[in-house]
């Protein structure tokens, strides 16, 4: 009975929260029914501590949202490729994020051994940044910080494969846009940092990753 209060519990503050919206602005869902044009696409970890609006203070309507386990960027992901090409080629975002989260439990998972189950194929993934940096992350002999540093370096790397797709390679010769970046939301305290890894373009890319325009 518990459980079904709980589930209730969320139809009633639904509700609560309509009725609030309403006094605060009667036509705001009328704004945001007639169209969708938000300037941001999140790329971010499934964690139901890490939800995109509340922490970046935007409003329904103002942000793109794609989650996964651990803020993934694989380049067979259909369900990831089509959120991106939708935001990327008909809503025109002009900025991609990659967030991921101190204390995520997908980076958690990847730095041992055991198994869970079919998303242990998708912890691999993580397996291989952490073998990219793994010089630098053996040097961190505390465990927390070894998996905080694995979380940053995960996202670096996320960005990196959002440059190599063709919708973003694309994207940039058609408009000069839009912008990627890779941030850290720290569960801990609410605040987020830049990694400082933005792009608008392959500059900086291998060349056997830039691909020749259509």
């Amino acid at each position: 009975m518990e459980h079904w209060k709980s589930y209730e519990a969320l139809l009633q503050q639904n509700r609560e929260w309509v009725a609030k919206r309403n006094n605060e602005d009667p036509h705001f869902f009328k704004r945001l029914a007639n169209q969708q044009r938000p300037k941001f696409l999140w790329i971010g970890c499934s964690d139901s501590r890490v939800p995109a609006n509340q922490i970046t203070g935007t409003d329904p309507g103002e942000v793109f949202v794609h989650r996964n386990i651990a803020n993934m960027v694989i380049h067979t992901d259909m369900n990831m490729l089509s959120v991106l090409d939708y935001a990327v080629n008909i809503l025109e975002v002009k900025h991609v994020i990659v967030c991921g989260h101190y204390g995520c439990g997908g980076i958690r998972a990847a730095l041992d051994n055991n198994q869970y189950g079919i998303i242990d194929n998708w912890i691999r993934h993580i397996k291989d940044v952490y073998l990219m940096y793994r010089e630098e992350l053996e040097k961190i002999k505390n465990i927390h910080e070894r998996e905080n540093a694995l979380v940053e370096y995960n996202v670096i790397e996320q960005v990196l494969d959002l440059s190599q797709t063709s919708i973003i390679q694309n994207s940039w010769q058609k408009r000069g846009g839009p912008w990627i970046h890779g941030w850290v939301y720290d569960v801990a305290d609410g605040l987020i940092k830049d990694m400082e890894v933005s792009m608008k373009d392959y500059s900086t890319l291998p060349s056997i990753y830039k691909l020749k325009p259509r």
